[in-house]
């Protein structure tokens, strides 16, 4: 159904939106996209944070680097994604189906 895992990251509302501000290059959080995958996507993140895993490990790294941490979470939210739709392209793979280069259905974004 996602060519690709940025289709996937922006039916699910964890693709970033670009803002700009004079030299200032920011990103910000999108508040469109499927709110029920983004929610599951948010508890996720959360609780990896407040564990000893790879997911806080990722979290502190980005608050060292100078993020918020209102950014750490969207950027782990993102990677979170992104580990998400490979498992259901292994998923299809393993059911015998390629990858379909095109959704079936086209898909309506919310705007």
């Amino acid at each position: 159904r996602f060519v690709s895992k940025a289709a996937f990251a922006r039916f699910n509302g964890t693709a970033p939106i670009p803002v700009w501000s004079g030299n200032k290059v920011r990103v910000r959080l999108n508040r469109g996209g499927n709110r029920t995958v983004n929610h599951a996507l948010h508890m996720i993140a959360v609780t990896q944070v407040r564990g000893d895993g790879e997911g806080a490990t990722y979290f502190t790294k980005q608050l060292t680097a100078g993020k918020t941490k209102t950014e750490a979470l969207r950027l782990l939210r993102r990677r979170i994604s992104d580990r998400v739709y490979r498992a259901l392209l292994a998923d299809q793979t393993d059911l015998g189906q390629p990858p379909s280069p095109l959704p079936s259905t086209p898909m309506r974004l919310a705007a």
